[in-house]
């Protein structure tokens, strides 16, 4: 780097970066997280495929501007997390399951790490169950792949500013077992439970507490709560052992 000096009988010999000479931030720094130094709060990217990272990158760039900094792992993200202020993390679980336990440990992670800021589920999966776990474990925003990019921008943009997305489609089927619950329409139970929810319903006819389905079921402790309010609304009953009780009498032996 070459520096020219000025030197004047007031004022102490100050160096002058020349055009030649400038530094970029991203000569110091890796790009992802040069672009995130600024004076406002930056959307995190976490998607471990280049293609599909570049490509979101890209999208969310040109709807939301600027302040779009991706990170291939959860890992990545922390280590530089300290130099970057965060308005939004968008966390791409892509084919696997919410409740997998890879996916439970990076959102309580990201819960621990950025406490208070909005976490985005971007997923294949779109089960209502799946939704209400999600939601139970502090998730603000879920958008399934299934998504269009406007939409997929709308949702981040209505969670940036505090509020909440699930994706309709899933409210409607949700909303269409719990009538047929209501209306008590066929003479099995089974139909009206998520497979969630009818996992934990199984284990409530086996006397379980919360805390041990939470572990067998690798769910946290709240979502499985959030489940039996669910059954025991569907059940219309008073408590958790009329709602095992009634099941019993849906549910075969077989299905135990």
């Amino acid at each position: 780097m070459r520096t020219v000096f000025q030197v004047n009988e007031v004022e102490r010999a100050a160096p002058i970066v020349t055009p030649s000479s400038e530094l970029r931030a991203c000569d110091l720094v890796p790009a992802s997280v040069s672009r995130s130094i600024s004076t406002t709060a930056s959307v995190i990217l976490i998607e471990r495929r280049p293609l599909l990272r570049e490509c979101l990158t890209r999208c969310f760039e040109a709807a939301l501007g600027p302040d779009i900094v991706s990170f291939a792992s959860l890992e990545e993200w922390l280590k530089s997390m300290e130099r970057i202020s965060v308005a939004a993390i968008v966390l791409s679980i892509a084919e696997r399951p919410r409740h997998a336990e890879s996916v439970q440990r990076e959102i309580s992670l990201v819960n621990r790490a950025a406490k208070g800021v909005p976490i985005i589920l971007l997923t294949d999966q779109e089960e209502p169950d799946q939704i209400t776990e999600a939601l139970a474990q502090g998730v603000r925003g879920y958008i399934p792949t299934s998504s269009s990019v406007p939409i997929a921008i709308e949702a981040m943009r209505l969670v940036r500013v505090g509020g909440t997305y699930i994706p309709a489609s899933s409210l409607i089927a949700a909303s269409g077992r719990e009538a047929a619950a209501n209306n008590g329409e066929g003479s099995s139970t089974v139909g009206v439970f998520t497979g969630r929810q009818m996992a934990v319903l199984k284990a409530l006819r086996k006397g379980k507490p919360n805390k041990i389905i939470a572990y067998e079921l690798g769910m946290c402790e709240a979502t499985v709560k959030v489940h039996v309010r669910t059954i025991m609304k569907k059940l219309k009953a008073k408590n958790r052992t009329e709602a095992a009780y009634m099941a019993s009498e849906h549910i075969s032996s077989e299905d135990a």
